[in-house]
C-alpha cells in the first residue's frame, strides 16, 4: 500500500532531509517549509524512522483540506478513512497548532477533530464507546491560513532522541541539527574532525555516526512498532539492513571543552552511543586549540552569549578563537551561532553563510574554507 508521508524538520534542513529520503528509496519527494513530503509503503516507514539523521519525525499525511468553520473541520476530518489505521482498541489522542487561521482556538479544534474521528470509527466498527487501551495513534493537525493538515505520528518520541543522551549540560544542541552541520561540512570520515566547544559531545557523536554510516535510530523504539499494520519482521529486517551498511575503520574525531563535567558527560554519551572506541574527548581551552597534524574540519557550536554567558564574554571568546583559527594550517571551519555581528568580532568574513534554527533560536552557520 502506497502511503503519503511527511518528515517535519527544523527550518533550513529541508534539502538535507530530501536527499536522505531519496537515498532511502522514497518516492514523490517534495520539500516545503519545515517539512518534506514523500510516499512509500510500510517498509519505508520503518526505514525512514531508523535511518533519518536530520528529520524530527515521520508522519502519515492523512489528509488536507480547507476549513473556515468548525463544521468544515468536522466534516473534512470525518470523511477520512481513519479505520484503515486505527483499530477498535486503538488510543487516538489529538494535538495540534493553528496559525493565521479563522479557527484559532487549539482546544476547540482538538475537540472537533477528536469527535469527528470517533463518529467515523463508530460508524465503521458499529460500537458506541472506545476504551482506547490498545496501541497509540497520535493524531496531530496543523491549521495554516485556513488549510488543515492531519497527520498520524509513527515515531513517538522525536527522532532527535537517539537514546544516547539521557543527561546533558546547559543549552544542548539538538542531535538532528548537529547531524545536519556534519553533513553540511561534507564530512565522510576521511579527514580529522574536531569540536573545540563540544559540550556534551553531540557533534562529535553525530560525526562518528556519519563516519561509520550508523543509522541513528538503531538503539531506540518507535510508536508504529506496536501497530498491526507494520509487522515486527519489517522492523527487524530494516534494522538488520542498516547494520549491514555500516563501515568500520580508524577515524580521527576529537572533542574538547573547558568544562570537565561536560567532558565526563560527553564520554558517557559516546559510550552509550557505541562510538567511544573511535572518538576522543579532552578537557581543553578552545582559545589554545591545535592538533598534531595540520588540516581537517572544525564543526562547532560555541556558547551564544544570550543563554549561557554574558554577551561580552562570548565576544571575547569569539575574538580569541578567531585569532587561534587564523594561525591554523589547512583547517576548514563550520561554526553555528546566533550572534548577529559574529564576523566582525571573529575578525574574518565567512566564505559562506546558511540560516538555521537551533530550536526557536535563529542562527547562522558560518563557513570558512
Amino acid at each position: 500500500m502506497e502511503i503519503k508521508l511527511s518528515a517535519p524538520c527544523l527550518f533550513g534542513l529541508e534539502s538535507l532531509v530530501s536527499d536522505e529520503l531519496k537515498r532511502l528509496g522514497a518516492g514523490d519527494v517534495r520539500a516545503e517549509n519545515g517539512r518534506v513530503l514523500f510516499s512509500g509503503g510500510a517498509e519505508l516507514i520503518a526505514r525512514a524512522n531508523i535511518n533519518l539523521a536530520c528529520a524530527e519525525r515521520v508522519q502519515i499525511l492523512f489528509g488536507e483540506f480547507e476549513a473556515r468553520s468548525f463544521e468544515e473541520l468536522f466534516e473534512g476530518t470525518k470523511a477520512l478513512p481513519w479505520e484503515d489505521f486505527i483499530p477498535k482498541d486503538g488510543a487516538f489522542p489529538v494535538k495540534g497548532h493553528s496559525l493565521n487561521s479563522k479557527l484559532f482556538s487549539v482546544p476547540d479544534c482538538q475537540a472537533i477533530v477528536k469527535k469527528a474521528v470517533v463518529e467515523r470509527l463508530k460508524a465503521k466498527y458499529k460500537i458506541s464507546w472506545f476504551e482506547e487501551t490498545g496501541p497509540k495513534y497520535q493524531i496531530s493537525f496543523m491549521l495554516m491560513k485556513d488549510k488543515v493538515s492531519l497527520y498520524l505520528d509513527t515515531s513517538g518520541a522525536g527522532l532527535h532522541k537517539r537514546g544516547y543522551r539521557p543527561v546533558g549540560n546547559a543549552a544542548p544542541l539538538r542531535e538532528t541539527l548537529a547531524a545536519a552541520m556534519v553533513r553540511l561540512a561534507r564530512y565522510r570520515g576521511r579527514e580529522q574532525l574536531a569540536d573545540p566547544f563540544c559540550g556534551s559531545g553531540t557533534i562529535v557523536i553525530e560525526a562518528a555516526f556519519a563516519a561509520k554510516n550508523r543509522a541513528p535510530g538503531l538503539n531506540r523504539r518507535f510508536e508504529a512498532e506496536s501497530w498491526p499494520l507494520i509487522p515486527k519482521s519489517v522492523w527487524e529486517a530494516e534494522r538488520e539492513a542498516a547494520r549491514a551498511r555500516e563501515f568500520s575503520g580508524e577515524y580521527r574525531i576529537w572533542g574538547g571543552d573547558i568544562d570537565g563535567k561536560s567532558i565526563e558527560i560527553a564520554r558517557s554519551n559516546a559510550q552509550r552511543a557505541g562510538v567511544s572506541d573511535i572518538v576522543k574527548f579532552d578537557v581543553a581551552d578552545a582559545r589554545q586549540f591545535k592538533r598534531e597534524t595540520p588540516g581537517g574540519l572544525i564543526v562547532t557550536n560555541p556558547p551564544y552569549g544570550e543563554r549561557i554567558m554574558e554577551k561580552r564574554e562570548a565576544e571575547e571568546l569569539y575574538r580569541a578563537f578567531g585569532n587561534t583559527f587564523r594561525a591554523l594550517e589547512g583547517w576548514k571551519l563550520y561554526l553555528l551561532t546566533s550572534h548577529e555581528d559574529f564576523e566582525s568580532v571573529f575578525g574574518k568574513r565567512a566564505d559562506r553563510k546558511r540560516k538555521l534554527y537551533n530550536g526557536m533560536i535563529k542562527c547562522e552557520l558560518f563557513m570558512y574554507f
